[in-house]
């Protein structure tokens, strides 16, 4: 494992330790700070940037956070994906999930939309627990991303030439 993720795995360690002592949920974190949930998540876990206009509303939901804690969150995080976390059994089935779908969503899209991605930057997540019509506990994912279009890539658009 190189020095990079070394690094980052004991800095996730030592925010999921500050979270754990406040007692608070990443619902309730998110609660408190207006970000989503699964935002929250990726922060605690460096896969997102704390930006500054964050740091004082985190904070304050989680007090347990240091000042060099949340330095250390501010910087570009190293955007990462742990080989071995698709062996957890939640991670195996949304993942399952997403690839059944994954064609039919594809479909969709292409036809409300046309040709083009669902992007990742400016995306949004939410995990909400919800209940179902015989009163049994069921888990919500929204996927909030913007569409956006492939292009022609006409000679005399291109700012390059």
């Amino acid at each position: 494992m190189s020095s990079e993720k070394r690094t980052k795995r004991a800095l996730v360690e030592q925010l999921l330790e500050a979270k754990s002592r406040s007692g608070k949920t990443l619902t309730m974190i998110a609660a408190e700070t207006g970000l989503t949930n699964a935002y929250v998540g990726q922060l605690f876990h460096r896969q997102a940037q704390l930006h500054p206009e964050q740091v004082s509303p985190l904070r304050n939901a989680v007090p347990q956070l240091s000042d060099e804690l949340l330095e250390k969150m501010r910087a570009p995080p190293l955007r990462s994906y742990e080989p071995t976390l698709i062996q957890d059994p939640i991670v195996y089935r949304l993942n399952e999930a997403v690839m059944h779908y994954a064609q039919s969503i594809k479909a969709i899209i292409n036809e409300e939309f046309g040709d083009g991605i669902m992007s990742s930057v400016g995306f949004f997540c939410e995990v909400n627990k919800i209940q179902g019509k015989e009163g049994e506990e069921r888990v919500q994912i929204t996927l909030n991303g913007k569409f956006l279009p492939h292009i022609v890539q006409l000679q005399e658009d291109n700012v390059s030439s």
